[in-house]
């Protein structure tokens, strides 16, 4: 997965990606971005999403705005347009020939993209992960067997663990204790039997806690973690060789900054483990990560820069981490720019606050809020 053009899709008139190994999106929310990396989840993963449906007793439909709707949800089919086209890696996805092609082997397809969407607070929303058949059809795919990815994992390794968190044997030591110290404050997750179900409580200052008490963000973190325990095998093998691609979706939800830096930490983490990564975010956090990282490339810094960016100690672990980071990996920005109701996908890596266009000067306009203001303070503050 290198390319992928697109003209007249839902929301979105034009795009024209190249993926890096970290590629971000920005853009305001109905911008199409998930739309957008939704669509590459059925291109790249057809095959096992149809085995997966299949396996649910769900009818893979000779009527592709079906298969639509079933996919990205009900009353989506409408997205593809006339005049809806698709290049991926120079090759032109045709609808119908594409979702229809007969005599195409499946059974035995295995999945390439792990995609961790923006509503997975709802695959936990009781303290445990929901069954794919919990769902109703207007709910996307990606929601769906996300929550049942978590439920077998839950049921058949972590949920067997006694402790969810901290767990050694899957992040590496680093990453435990920064998502301790900015997230879980010595707080130990583990799962109970409540009703003949397994359900998350936080044992923390002699108290057990469910998990609909927890704070807004350990809650909406509690699935990512779930995921990187998930990528990260516990096992000598360091990834899961069958996938290549993660999507986050957002992952900034209900985090604090530093929180949001432990997540990147852990990003960090899936780019030396060899995933190639895509995430949608509204936070600048991530494009100012993005914006230092594209500086120190530039400049030839080795990756050492990254353990006072972090504000972390030079250790054995943290230096595997960090190793060859800045000079062998990538990241590419784009921004979902909404003109007159149609969405122009526009190439704004350099992050230049310089630059005369004002999509990369204002960073997708995560930073022109912050621009503004000392603007305007510098000006009133001059003339008293």
């Amino acid at each position: 997965m290198e390319k992928i053009k697109i003209k007249s899709l839902g929301p979105i008139e034009e795009a024209n990606v190249n993926f890096g190994d970290l590629t971000l999106l920005v853009g305001p929310q109905a911008s199409g971005k998930s739309i957008f990396i939704q669509m590459l989840k059925l291109i790249v993963d057809k095959k096992h999403i149809r085995k997966t449906l299949e396996q649910y007793n769900f009818i893979w439909s000779k009527n592709t705005d079906d298969l639509f709707d079933l996919f990205f949800g009900d009353g989506m089919h409408g997205i593809w347009k006339d005049k809806t086209e698709i290049l991926f890696d120079s090759k032109p996805i045709d609808k119908k020939n594409w979702l229809q092609r007969q005599n195409e082997s499946y059974k035995n397809a295995s999945e390439t993209m792990f995609y961790i969407p923006a509503q997975r607070i709802l695959s936990i929303a009781d303290g445990r992960p929901k069954y794919f058949t919990e769902f109703d059809e207007s709910v996307p795919y990606v929601l769906r067997h996300f929550s049942e990815t978590l439920r077998q994992l839950m049921q058949s390794d972590i949920g067997t663990q006694g402790s969810v968190f901290p767990l050694s044997q899957r992040l590496k030591a680093p990453l435990l204790n920064s998502f301790n110290d900015s997230i879980f404050h010595n707080g130990k997750i583990v799962i109970e039997n409540i009703s003949g179900q397994r359900k998350f409580r936080m044992q923390i200052d002699g108290l057990s806690i469910p998990f609909m008490t927890w704070s807004a963000g350990q809650k909406e973190f509690m699935p990512l973690l779930l995921s990187f325990y998930w990528l990260c095998t516990s096992s000598k093998i360091s990834r899961r060789d069958e996938i290549k691609y993660v999507v986050i979706e957002e992952p900034e939800m209900g985090l604090h900054p530093q929180a949001i830096q432990s997540v990147i930490l852990q990003i960090i983490d899936l780019l030396s483990r060899d995933y190639k990564v895509i995430v949608s975010t509204h936070s600048p956090v991530f494009l100012e990560f993005a914006w230092a990282f594209n500086l120190l490339k530039q400049s030839k810094v080795s990756s050492d820069s990254l353990f006072e960016l972090f504000d972390i100690k030079r250790t054995a672990p943290t230096k595997r981490l960090f190793e060859n980071i800045v000079e062998k990996k990538t990241i590419n920005t784009y921004y979902f720019d909404r003109e007159n109701d149609k969405v122009r996908v526009k190439d704004i890596s350099s992050l230049d606050a310089g630059s005369e266009n004002e999509s990369i000067s204002n960073w997708g306009g995560l930073s022109e809020f912050s621009g503004r203001a000392a603007d305007i303070v510098s000006k009133y503050y001059t003339e008293d």
